[in-house]
């Protein structure tokens, strides 16, 4: 072999040398190369969080990438059993992705234990029956007869009850008097706490109308919601726009009561359990979580009707997150009799 061809060789088998050991510091090395999947998993990341106005320090912006990430698996997870038929309902990423499970909590309002807490006066279930067969009604949907505001946003605020209490209000108020307007939730949350609320830490929804049956309540308009629980109470009797006499609650865990108040009375406050990222992350059709406990109530929604799809019956849900959320702002949960999230077992309504 002549020198020039030796030299060629030798340099040839240092390049072959360096490129291996090249391989081997990317294959070994314990520092972290992104791969595709994880730029494009940064990349969503990065969208997400300009699409919601929110940014974090370098440390902050870690932690809260890793729980958006977990969220963002299970919904891709449930999802792929939905289009496989496994499933009766989509999920879908929202602004409460990157959310630590205590601040869902908080977010929901936190009321638990059904079963012990103070309950009012019932109405018969008998006479709920007798009349919804005078109605014979298949299917209700309070939206389409303008018993029902647009679509509220709590914030990250735990007043999800006060919405909860307002909804049925204004839908009464409307009935009686032909008027949709949109009641004060920040009055209630400035104002109710002698009776046993807690502003943005949740309350039951009878402490609320007890403060109403006592008080009246303002406009939305002449009362501004805020989302904080740390103003006085600015309330002014002589703004006040609604007043209810009493209020009265449905059987506990009467399904067919409840359906007989909503077909013949309007909008009736409800509370569910929603801790759970399904109920969280919903997005489409009728929402049936297995692992809903009737008994563990945590956050207060409106029902304003039900109905049936492929049937299927379900109840209709005005939720106050947003519109963003769900269908519109609104759920259709799974109604077959067996008290699904506990749907029946703390509703109530006011009397005007």
């Amino acid at each position: 072999m002549g020198t020039k061809q030796a030299q060629i060789c030798a340099a040839q088998q240092a390049c072959f040398l360096l490129r291996a050991a090249l391989l081997s510091v990317l294959l070994c090395s314990p520092q972290h190369v992104l791969s595709e999947s994880d730029e494009v998993v940064l990349t969503e990341w990065e969208i997400w969080k300009s699409s919601h106005g929110i940014s974090y320090n370098e440390l902050d912006d870690m932690q809260r990438r890793a729980i958006w990430e977990d969220n963002n698996q299970i919904i891709e997870d449930h999802n792929q059993g939905f289009l496989m038929g496994r499933r009766s309902f989509t999920m879908a990423m929202n602004k409460y992705g990157d959310l630590t499970r205590q601040e869902y909590q908080v977010l929901q309002g936190a009321m638990i234990n059904a079963q012990f807490v103070q309950r009012g006066r019932e109405v018969s279930a008998r006479r709920l029956r007798y009349n919804a067969k005078k109605s014979d009604a298949w299917s209700v949907d309070y939206r389409n007869q303008g018993y029902v505001t647009e679509v509220k946003d709590q914030g990250y605020c735990g007043s999800c009850w006060a919405f909860s209490t307002t909804g049925a209000i204004e839908g009464q108020l409307y009935k009686k008097t032909g008027q949709l307007v949109s009641l004060s939730e920040q009055n209630l949350v400035d104002c109710s706490k002698p009776y046993g609320t807690h502003g943005c830490n949740g309350a039951w929804m009878a402490n609320a109308y007890d403060y109403v049956v006592n008080n009246g309540l303002q406009a939305t308009d002449s009362y501004p919601y805020t989302s904080v629980d740390t103003q006085p109470c600015f309330y002014d009797s002589r703004l006040a726009v609604a007043h209810i006499r009493d209020y009265r609650f449905i059987p506990q865990g009467d399904e067919q009561a409840l359906a007989d108040a909503v077909a013949t009375i309007g909008p009736i406050t409800v509370a569910v359990d929603a801790d759970h990222s399904s109920f969280l992350f919903y997005s489409s059709g009728i929402y049936d979580e297995p692992n809903c406990n009737p008994n563990h109530l945590s956050h207060a929604v409106l029902l304003v009707g039900y109905g049936s799809e492929e049937g299927q019956d379900y109840w209709l849900i005005k939720n106050s997150w947003g519109s963003s959320w769900g269908e519109g702002g609104y759920m259709r949960m799974i109604r077959d009799g067996r008290n699904s999230c506990g749907i029946a077992s703390y509703a109530l309504y006011p009397i005007l």
